[in-house]
């Protein structure tokens, strides 16, 4: 089955960066897109970032554009998000998702959490003031 598995947050200061890490195994990783998404306390899931299957379209939400970057390694069958200039309000659980159908577009989806089939477990990311 499909398993996707979240690594890399934690704690750091406002201005800092982290990279998270999404390892999927259980089907051919290159030919899916992937996304990201993020849950604060008290808050709805929201779109973070997503890659489409070819890894040449990546969408963001405003909120962190020019900060944050999705890349994804097929070799390694791994999606990354680069995140750059934290601020406090990016504190929030980090889940990494796939898209249940191969080579599918997401040009008009990809911010949609009921477009994504598999989940991982998340990861937190708190940055600190």
């Amino acid at each position: 089955q499909v398993q996707l598995v979240e690594s890399g947050g934690g704690l750091v200061q406002a201005g800092g960066s982290l990279r998270l890490s999404c390892a999927a195994s259980g089907r051919t990783f290159s030919d899916y897109a992937m996304g990201w998404f993020r849950q604060a306390p008290g808050k709805e899931r929201e779109f973070v970032a997503a890659i489409s299957w070819t890894g040449g379209r990546s969408y963001y939400v405003d909120a962190v554009k020019g900060r944050f970057t999705i890349s994804r390694d097929n070799a390694k069958s791994t999606v990354f998000l680069q995140m750059n200039s934290l601020k406090p309000e990016d504190t929030a659980v980090y889940y990494c998702a796939g898209v249940g159908s191969p080579r599918r577009s997401i040009a008009n989806i990809y911010a949609r959490p009921d477009q994504y089939d598999y989940w991982g477990q998340g990861t937190q990311v708190t940055v600190s003031s």
